[in-house]
């Protein structure tokens, strides 16, 4: 069993089918919003499940309306959540803005929330192989510190871990006490996920992280591919070309092909990493990088199930099919 941990809030993303409403005062139109489920963690969780891993979530979700949404779509996905803590308090939101690109970037709405007063669960399950852990909660607190607990009792207990930081540069009140609160995180960390973006905001390079601790650190490059570092060297892929409609959630389902491919190959583990080739390597991030482009072609974070992101000798259904490139 792979466990995921972390926030589950509600997207609200711009309605492009409708467009702009009047607005009821002076100032010009408003958008039109459209809720969604999300959260890095929580997609991430739901991208694992759709792919077929058996699958675990840990968070502490409102007992709102938004909050049963969540729940219900983590049970559609078929993912555990047996050890899902819940609150009164309500839903986090967050607020998406579309570039021209398909690129997301976002407000959040988080003062009082469920997902922040998460609290350190009892050991997880004797199943669990794998923990992942990333975004906005690892920055607020209370929750943060629980995280951050789980993730070094687990490491100590030989866990594989991952770590996707996935930063929110708004809601980091100082970078460089962040900065340096990541490198702490770095000895516990198996496999490190980042964007190229992420990478220069937090500063230093693959070669420094992987001396701390990772034994690989694989890196996003949007529509350039993606690569891994080792301590045997760097490999890299292609993206596959799709029409993008937008970039939500496509990080968080690299994070899933990742650990998917990664269990099928029997590698999660330290040990397992390094044994990995290159054309290992490059048949994993291949499959993380049709994963995401499915997703990219999707409103939304909706990550593509098994058969869709198969590759193409290996695809039955009909599900979408992108162009290679």
């Amino acid at each position: 069993m792979i466990v995921v941990a972390g926030e589950a809030l509600i997207d609200l993303v711009p309605d492009r089918h409708r467009g702009p409403r009047p607005a009821a005062g002076p100032g010009g139109a408003l958008p039109a919003l459209l809720p969604r489920r999300g959260g890095g963690p929580y997609n991430t969780a739901v991208a694992l499940g759709r792919l077929g891993s058996a699958t675990a979530f840990v968070s502490r979700v409102s007992s709102d309306g938004f909050g049963e949404a969540l729940l219900d779509g983590l049970r559609a996905a078929g993912v555990d959540v047996s050890l899902v803590e819940r609150g009164p308090e309500p839903t986090t939101l967050a607020v998406a803005g579309i570039g021209a690109d398909g690129s997301a970037g976002y407000g959040f709405y988080a003062q009082g929330t469920a997902d922040r007063l998460f609290t350190l669960p009892g050991p997880l399950p004797d199943a669990a192989t794998a923990l992942c852990l990333g975004t906005v909660s690892l920055v607020l607190e209370p929750g943060a510190s629980a995280y951050e607990a789980l993730l070094r009792r687990e490491a100590g207990r030989g866990l594989f871990t991952l770590l996707d930081p996935n930063i929110r540069a708004g809601l980091i009140p100082d970078a460089d006490a962040y900065r340096a609160r990541f490198r702490a995180w770095l000895p516990h960390v198996t496999l490190l996920k980042l964007s190229a973006e992420d990478a220069r905001w937090l500063g230093g390079s693959p070669e420094e992280w992987l001396a701390a601790g990772p034994a690989a650190v694989v890196l996003t490059h949007g529509g350039e591919g993606l690569s891994v570092h080792t301590g045997g060297g760097a490999h890299r892929v292609p993206a596959e070309r799709v029409e993008v409609v937008d970039t939500i959630g496509a990080g968080d389902t690299v994070n899933a092909a990742l650990l998917h491919r990664l269990a099928a190959l029997g590698a999660l583990s330290p040990g397992g990493l390094a044994a990995l080739d290159g054309p290992a390597w490059r048949d994993i991030l291949a499959f993380a990088a049709r994963a995401a482009a499915l997703t990219c072609s999707r409103a939304g974070a909706e990550p593509p199930y098994a058969a869709e992101a198969a590759p193409a000798d290996r695809r039955t259904g009909s599900g979408p099919s992108p162009s290679g490139g």
